[in-house]
């Protein structure tokens, strides 16, 4: 039936009313490791062979500030591993990996399958724009889902994750799924189903797996926007970045290579701190960078290399108090309306643009504190940027300073 759909034999509406049927039915496990499977042998399956060593992936649900594949890539090859990702372009708050890898000058995602082996080979990272033919009933049915309002289904949601990341056939995947107000799925419990189900799937893949609920009640870091997040993620991996996004690259990469079988996780961890304390992830993110066209300078002099904009304006905390709630989402489309995002396919992502978070979560403010800097052009709608941010965050007199959980569950 999917092959059908696919070469278009089966119309719209027929698929319409089984996409209908599964959303208020449901399916097993089997029901749904065999829709991924059919999805994904739709298209390319692409063998890793040539790539010498281990071969672990990761793969984020998304959420606002999330740059992590950019500071973990060079962390996780700097324990001899190999990470050879397939990225896509973003729709909605932010870029997706490859608009902010378009940040770094003359860094080519355009790769033929030699280059992108020879570069993983090489450097021990390379990251590459997915190709068309990657799970196309997945791009076919997703069109539909949200015509027909099926989009919130677990095991679709499953199956469209899976049949790409399966299609790529690496030797294991670290899943992170985002679960709070600036993610698909908006509770814990929510977001811990669909872990719960994807690893399923890649476990009857034969597939090693740990998934990791993160939250995303707040933006990741203090960056968004697309040259703001190069910003961050090179810092990070010198150890200036924000603790969030650290923690948080640091424990996905360590889970990373315990999955590779190769270290327990706080072997891992140990490791990993002390390459980026030694200057060995920056000299990876250098070569890596420098093997796909970039000027590696970027990573010792990031400002000088990236297109930030010089015009800002700071939203301002209206009272005392601490921050006790943040809308990410609309944080999110706070930094999109300036111009670091697409409303439509359409849209011309400005690479400059984006916004600071200078408070995060659980912290006191005073009236008149930069809350957040909204870096700014011409084209940005800033007003309504405010606006945005005004509704996200909430800020009450009576609270007590608190610091927010990173990692809600791990589930291996």
């Amino acid at each position: 039936m999917i092959q059908g759909y696919v070469d278009g034999i089966i119309p719209d509406y027929q698929m319409s009313a089984w996409l209908m049927a599964l959303y208020f039915n449901h399916m097993n496990d089997e029901e749904r490791y065999n829709l991924t499977m059919t999805m994904l042998e739709s298209g390319d399956i692409v063998s890793l062979s040539e790539i010498n060593g281990k071969k672990i992936d990761k793969h984020s649900t998304g959420g606002v500030g999330d740059k992590t594949t950019l500071s973990l890539s060079p962390m996780v090859a700097s324990l001899g591993l190999k990470v050879s990702k397939l990225s896509g372009r973003g729709l909605g708050h932010t870029g997706g990996t490859i608009d902010k890898l378009d940040a770094i000058k003359g860094f080519r995602t355009d790769l033929s399958k030699e280059e992108f082996f020879e570069i993983a080979n090489k450097t021990g990272v390379v990251v590459a724009g997915q190709t068309s033919n990657i799970a196309p009933a997945d791009k076919k049915i997703y069109s539909l889902r949200d015509a027909t309002a099926t989009v919130d289904e677990i095991s679709l949601i499953s199956a469209s994750i899976m049949s790409k990341k399966l299609a790529v056939e690496s030797d294991g995947i670290v899943l992170d799924v985002k679960a709070g107000s600036g993610a698909f799925m908006k509770s814990i419990e929510e977001a811990k189903i669909l872990a719960e189900s994807m690893c399923s799937i890649a476990k009857m893949n034969g597939k090693n797996v740990i998934a990791l609920v993160t939250n995303m009640n707040q933006p990741l870091g203090n960056m968004v926007g697309n040259s703001l997040e190069v910003l961050e993620a090179i810092k990070t991996v010198k150890g200036e970045g924000p603790k969030d996004f650290y923690d948080l690259c640091v424990q996905l990469s360590a889970y990373m290579a315990e999955l590779s079988g190769d270290f327990t996780y706080e072997q891992a961890k140990k490791r990993l701190e002390e390459n980026i304390k030694n200057g060995t992830v920056k000299e990876i993110m250098k070569n890596w960078i420098k093997a796909q066209g970039g000027n590696e300078d970027i990573v010792e002099n990031p400002e000088k290399h990236l297109d930030i904009s010089k015009e800002i304006i700071h939203f301002k905390a209206e009272k005392d108090g601490v921050i006790t709630k943040i809308n990410t989402e609309k944080c999110g489309l706070a930094s999109m309306v300036l111009g670091a995002g697409r409303s439509s396919k359409e849209d011309t992502i400005d690479l400059s643009v984006g916004i600071e978070f200078n408070k995060k979560l659980g912290e006191s403010v005073l009236k008149n504190d930069i809350i957040a800097t909204l870096y700014i052009s011409e084209k940005s709608d800033v007003q309504n940027s405010l606006n945005l941010l005004k509704e996200a965050f909430q800020i009450d007199k009576d609270s007590e300073v608190f610091s927010p959980e990173l990692i809600h569950a791990i589930i291996k």
